[in-house]
C-alpha cells in the first residue's frame, strides 16, 4: 500500500515519456524524387498515364517513404481504370499518414467507382470531421458520390444466348 502513490507517479511519468515519441515528424523530401513527381504529375495531366506511373515508380524508389508517392501512384492507378490497385495504394499512404486527406478522397472516390458506396460514405464523414464541409477534398468526394458508381459494361460473351428449337 505504502508503494501505490510512487508506483501511480512512475507509471504516469513513464505514460507522457513514451507518448513524447509519437509526434509526427515531417521529413523532407529527396530532391530527386521530388523532380520525379513533378514530371509524373505533368504527364498525369496531359494524358500519359504510363509514363506518370514511371515516374511515380521512380521515385518510390528513391524515396520509399513518402506519402505523396504512394497517392500519385494510386491517382494514376485510378486515372488509368485500376480502382483496386488505386485502393491499395491509397492504403498504403493512409498507413503512414492516417489524417491525409487526400488519400482519403482518393480511396472514397475509387470505391464509388467499384461499387462500394456505403465505404465511400465512411469517408465523406471521416473528412467531414477532420476538415470541414467546405475543404476541396470532400467537395470532391461529395460529387463522386452523388454521380454514383458507373454502369457496368457487359461483354458480349457475357451474355449466353438461349437456344430455341423451331419447327419449320
Amino acid at each position: 500500500m505504502r508503494y501505490t502513490p510512487v508506483a501511480l507517479a512512475l507509471s504516469l511519468l513513464a505514460g507522457v515519456t513514451g507518448s513524447m515519441g509519437t509526434a509526427k515528424v515531417t521529413e523532407a523530401i529527396d530532391p530527386r524524387a521530388q523532380a520525379l513527381l513533378d514530371a509524373g504529375r505533368k504527364a498525369l495531366t496531359a494524358g500519359d498515364v504510363e509514363g506518370a506511373t514511371n515516374s511515380f515508380e521512380a521515385a518510390l524508389a528513391v524515396d520509399p517513404g513518402n506519402t505523396g508517392t504512394f497517392v500519385a501512384l494510386a491517382d494514376a492507378a485510378r486515372r488509368s481504370g485500376m480502382q483496386g490497385k488505386a485502393i491499395h495504394y491509397y492504403r498504403l499512404a493512409l498507413s503512414r499518414d492516417p489524417n491525409n486527406l487526400a488519400a482519403i478522397s482518393g480511396e472514397g472516390g475509387a470505391m464509388v467507382e467499384k461499387g462500394a458506396v456505403d465505404k465511400a460514405r465512411r469517408n465523406l464523414s471521416r473528412l467531414e470531421g477532420l476538415c470541414g464541409k467546405t475543404c476541396a477534398e470532400t467537395e470532391d468526394l461529395a460529387a463522386v458520390i452523388a454521380k454514383g458508381p458507373a454502369p457496368k459494361v457487359v461483354s458480349a460473351e457475357a451474355i449466353k444466348p438461349q437456344p430455341t428449337v423451331e419447327s419449320n
